[in-house]
């Protein structure tokens, strides 16, 4: 990603955030977290991951309010960022911490048995 594209993605991660958790009546949008915003290289399109920590089972009703939603938030990210045009926001489901809490779980549920000592050898010198 260049520098251009980091920066804008950084801003609009930030406005959307402030969004979410200030503005936003919607009750299906309480509690959301932008996990990540990606841009293309034309800076037309951003895909916006987002995730109810915690709860997996509002992804449903989150990516309704965020359709929903969508057009007042790209209207809001083009009035506080100055560009010529505002990218299309695509949001996305974030399964990063549903994934990583599957595998803590396996991991945890792994029977490994202890290693087997090995005798130590005293020296006399």
């Amino acid at each position: 990603m260049s520098i251009k594209q980091e920066r804008m993605s950084d801003r609009i991660h930030q406005i959307l955030s402030q969004l979410l958790l200030r503005e936003v009546s919607d009750p299906r949008l309480q509690d959301v977290t932008i996990t990540e915003v990606s841009l293309d290289g034309e800076l037309m399109y951003a895909k916006i991951y987002v995730n109810a920590l915690g709860d997996e089972s509002r992804e449903e009703e989150v990516m309704q309010g965020l359709k929903k939603a969508n057009g007042w938030l790209r209207r809001e990210v083009g009035k506080r960022i100055r560009i010529r045009n505002t990218p299309e926001l695509h949001f996305f489901w974030d399964k990063t911490l549903e994934r990583a809490e599957r595998i803590n779980q396996l991991i945890s549920n792994l029977d490994i048995p202890d290693a087997p000592k090995e005798e130590e050898e005293e020296d006399d010198f």
